[in-house]
């Protein structure tokens, strides 16, 4: 059966500047289930009763109880918060000062964390920072401004489309045209590898695998695997074979062969690669 003392309400025999359980809980803002808990933990318990058994609180007792709040705001676990109130051998300046570094420290990281999810934000709703006259300029007659939101439907759910994301919302006109131009360079000396007659499994055609990879760094962390899940869509998507294969009769083969031969030299099975 349940006291009256346990409940939380009034006792008429308090004296004026000492609050039940019910009125101190109010005043400070949390539960008196709480308050309860405290006094039987320890952590704070009231100075007085009433002739019924009313918990009663002096003004001490309520100062105590901010103190409390504070530790607990501060991190602290309420056993270490007892003994900082109770125990006069503990430093409760050095105890403060080192939750105040923490404090900070955890400060820094949620803003660098809040940082990150505005430029993920500003990126995904960006993508690429450059009006459509921009990319046709830089990238050529052939491009079309609508492959990107095209992209983003497929892939806008990948970790890699946020990577893309966040590094073209950063980039200005100026790096674009560069990466484009060294795309350009790469893909000339493709084809001209290509027409020479060099083996697929060559330094030469590894080292062209390599920058190829390396170009692809520019959008996302290409690995060997991703590399050769792209090189099958090479042969699978005609936009591409067309591509590859106006700039050299027989390109796109070849180019997947070379992306096969390094991959396998670095450990893949071109067969059973996936996009990891």
């Amino acid at each position: 059966m349940t006291s009256a003392a346990d409940t939380g309400h009034d006792d008429e025999t308090s004296r004026p500047e000492e609050l039940t359980v019910g009125r101190a809980a109010a005043l400070v803002g949390i539960s008196v289930r709480t308050l309860h808990h405290w006094d039987v933990i320890g952590v704070v318990r009231p100075s007085g009763r009433t002739w019924s058994g009313y918990r009663l609180y002096s003004a001490d007792d309520i100062a105590r109880i901010h103190r409390v709040l504070v530790y607990r705001e501060l991190g602290f676990p309420l056993a270490e918060i007892a003994r900082l109130l109770d125990d006069p051998e503990v430093d409760a300046q050095r105890q403060l000062r080192r939750q105040r570094a923490e404090l900070v420290e955890r400060i820094s990281r949620l803003q660098d964390m809040v940082g990150a999810v505005d430029r993920m934000l500003a990126a995904t709703r960006a993508g690429m920072r450059l009006t459509p006259e921009e990319q046709v300029a830089i990238f050529g007659d052939d491009w079309n401004p609508a492959w990107v939101s095209e992209a983003e439907e497929r892939w806008g759910n990948s970790p890699q489309w946020a990577q893309y994301a966040e590094r073209a919302m950063d980039r200005t006109a100026d790096e674009w045209t560069e990466i484009a131009t060294a795309t350009d360079a790469f893909h000339a000396d493709l084809a001209a590898a290509k027409r020479s007659g060099r083996a697929a499994d060559s330094p030469a055609a590894n080292a062209l695998a390599e920058r190829h990879r390396a170009l692809m760094s520019h959008y996302f962390d290409c690995t060997h695997s991703m590399q050769v899940c792209l090189a099958r869509r090479f042969i699978e998507e005609p936009g591409y074979a067309e591509y590859y294969d106006a700039l050299e009769p027989g390109l796109t083969v070849w180019f997947r062969d070379v992306i096969f031969a390094n991959a396998q030299a670095n450990g893949i099975d071109p067969d059973s690669a996936t996009w990891e």
